[in-house]
C-alpha cells in the first residue's frame, strides 16, 4: 500500500462496545490520535443484545408483576394484557435513547477516526482494516464476546434464541425452555414469565452455580413464585422438530429422563471471548484459550498491544470493561503503572429480588484468610422493606476478625443500588466501623448496611467490661 492508505495514530482500538469506547474518547480527550475500529453497532453487546435491552425488558416486566401483585396493599387490577410488539418498541426506544452516545458521530466529534470494518493485524505494529493500514504506537483490542452455542444434538436443525436476538421477539411466546441457569438465564426467564409465557429453566448444577448459595435461596424461591419450572441437576440431551413445537429431551443427573415440549428454546450458558478473525498469530499476541492473554496491567505479551474487557476472559461485565479501559489510559497516556484489582469488581443479576457483589465470596475470603468472620442480616429487619412488602432478601458481609471488609453479597430490593457504598469501602479499604457510623435517613432501605455493621460491634459495645466502664463513669460526679 501507498503512504496515502497509511493511518498512524497513537492508539488504534478494535472494537466500539463499552471498553473501546471508553479508551477512544478518554485519548481523544486528552489530546492522543486515534483509531477506532469497529465492524458491527457501535456500542457493542452492552447497548444492543446485553445490558440496555435486557433492563429495558426486565422493566416492562415489573410492570407486570407489579400489577399482578398489588392485591397485597388491597388494591386489584385487571390481569395485565402483554402487547409483545410494544414490549419490543419500548426496548428499542431506549435503545435508540442511548444510542447517539455511542454513535460514529458522537466520536467523529471528539476527533477520532472510525473506520466501519474488520481489523486483521498484518504484523506486530499494524492492522489492515477499510482497506487502509494502520500503523500505530499502541493497539487496544477491545472485541468483546459472545454467546456461547452447546453441541446440542438437534441445535442446528430448530430455531433458537440468544441474548442477540431475544428481545427482538414479537411472537406470543406459550412455553420458552431456557438452557442455563446462571444470570442471563435467570433474568431472561423472570421476565418472560411474568410477560406471560409458561417458562422451564434448566440446568445442570444448581441455580446460579457460581453465587453464594446462601443468597441464591432467596431467588430460587421468587421463581418459583412467579410459576418457573425449575429443573436443577438437569441437562439437555436433544431438541428437535415436534408436529407441535419442539420436543426436549431432558436427563437428570441422577439417571431419570423425562420429554416436554415447547414452543421456543433459549440457549443462555455463557458468553465466549471474541477473538478469531483478527490473526493475532501475526502481531505475536498470545491466546489462553479463545481469551486473549494478559498481565494485570492488561498488557498482551506483544508491548505495543493490550486487551480489555470480555476478549480477556473473566467477569463478563459492562462496568468492568470500562474500568479496564480507565487501567489502560493510565498505562497508555501517562506511563503510570495502574494494575486490575479483581478483588474490587462488583456484580449483580437483575432478577427480582437481585443479588449482588462486591469482593470476595466466603468461600474465597476462607481460602485466603484464618480469621474470616460472618455477619449477616435478613430484609424483614429493615422498616422500609416492610413498608413495601419486599422482606424477602439478606445482606451477608464477608470480614476479618479486624473488621476489614471482604465482601458484601446483597440479596433484596434494589440490591445493585445499596452494594454501593460497599464498592467505595472496599476499593478504599475501609473499614467496617466507617458503615457502622453512618447516619442515614429513616426509613431507607439503606439502613439495612448501617444496621449489619452495628450488630458486628454490638457485642464488644455491650460487653461486661464495657458495661462496667459505664457504671465507674456514672459515679463521677
Amino acid at each position: 500500500m501507498s503512504d496515502m492508505d497509511t493511518l498512524t495514530p497513537d492508539i488504534c482500538v478494535i472494537g466500539g462496545g463499552s471498553g473501546g469506547l471508553t479508551v477512544a474518547a478518554g485519548a481523544a480527550q486528552l489530546g492522543a490520535n486515534v483509531v477506532l475500529v469497529e465492524a458491527e453497532e457501535m456500542g457493542g453487546d452492552c447497548l444492543n443484545y446485553g445490558c440496555v435491552p435486557s433492563k429495558a425488558l426486565l422493566a416492562a416486566a415489573h410492570a407486570a408483576a407489579s400489577a399482578k401483585s398489588a392485591g397485597r396493599f388491597g388494591i386489584t387490577f385487571q390481569p395485565p394484557a402483554i402487547d409483545r410488539l410494544e414490549v419490543a418498541k419500548h426496548i428499542a426506544g431506549v435503545i435508540g435513547g442511548i444510542a447517539p452516545h455511542d454513535s460514529v458521530a458522537r466520536f467523529e466529534g471528539l476527533g477520532v477516526t472510525v473506520i466501519r470494518d474488520r481489523a486483521v493485524f498484518a504484523a506486530a505494529d499494524s492492522v489492515i482494516a477499510g482497506g487502509r493500514r494502520i500503523v500505530a504506537k499502541r493497539f487496544v483490542i477491545a472485541t468483546g464476546s459472545k454467546p456461547v452455542v452447546p453441541p446440542l444434538a438437534g441445535l442446528d436443525q430448530i430455531p433458537y434464541l440468544t441474548n442477540e436476538t431475544i428481545f427482538a421477539c414479537t411472537d406470543p411466546i406459550a412455553h420458552l425452555l431456557v438452557i442455563g441457569g446462571g444470570p442471563i438465564g435467570v433474568e431472561l426467564a423472570q421476565a418472560q414469565a411474568r410477560l406471560g409465557a409458561k417458562v422451564t429453566l434448566v440446568e445442570m448444577a444448581r441455580l446460579m452455580p457460581k453465587d453464594d448459595p446462601d443468597l441464591v435461596d432467596f431467588v430460587r424461591k421468587a421463581l418459583g413464585a412467579d410459576g418457573i419450572d425449575l429443573r436443577e441437576g438437569t441437562g439437555v440431551v436433544r431438541v428437535e422438530k415436534g408436529t407441535d413445537g419442539i420436543v426436549v429431551h431432558l436427563a437428570r443427573n441422577d439417571g431419570a429422563t423425562e420429554t416436554i415440549s415447547v414452543s421456543h428454546v433459549l440457549v443462555a450458558v455463557g458468553r465466549r471471548p471474541n477473538s478469531d478473525g483478527l490473526a493475532l498469530d501475526n502481531a505475536g499476541v498470545q491466546l489462553s484459550g479463545a481469551a486473549i492473554k494478559v498481565d494485570r496491567r492488561l498488557r498482551t505479551s506483544n508491548p505495543r498491544v493490550f486487551a480489555i474487557g470480555d476478549c480477556v476472559g473473566g467477569p463478563a461485565f459492562t462496568h468492568v470493561a470500562g474500568y479496564h479501559g480507565g487501567i489502560v489510559l493510565r498505562n497508555i497516556l501517562f506511563r503510570l503503572p495502574a494494575k486490575v484489582n479483581p478483588d474490587i469488581i462488583p456484580w449483580v443479576t437483575f432478577s427480582e429480588p437481585e443479588l449482588a457483589y462486591v469482593g470476595l465470596a466466603e468461600s474465597a475470603a476462607r481460602a485466603r484468610f484464618k480469621d474470616v468472620r460472618i455477619e449477616q442480616l435478613d430484609f424483614d429487619a429493615n422498616d422500609r422493606a416492610r413498608t413495601e412488602r419486599r422482606a424477602e432478601g439478606r445482606i451477608k458481609l464477608v470480614l476479618r476478625a479486624n473488621g476489614q471488609i471482604l465482601g458484601v453479597g446483597i440479596v433484596g430490593p434494589q440490591a445493585g443500588e445499596l452494594l454501593a457504598p460497599w464498592c467505595l469501602a472496599i476499593a478504599r479499604g475501609l473499614k467496617l466501623s466507617a458503615i457502622a457510623g453512618l447516619l442515614l435517613p429513616y426509613p431507607t432501605l439503606s439502613e439495612i448496611s448501617k444496621r449489619v455493621a452495628g450488630n458486628y460491634y454490638a457485642p464488644r459495645l455491650f460487653s461486661v467490661g464495657v458495661k462496667a466502664l459505664v457504671r465507674g463513669l456514672l459515679k463521677l460526679p
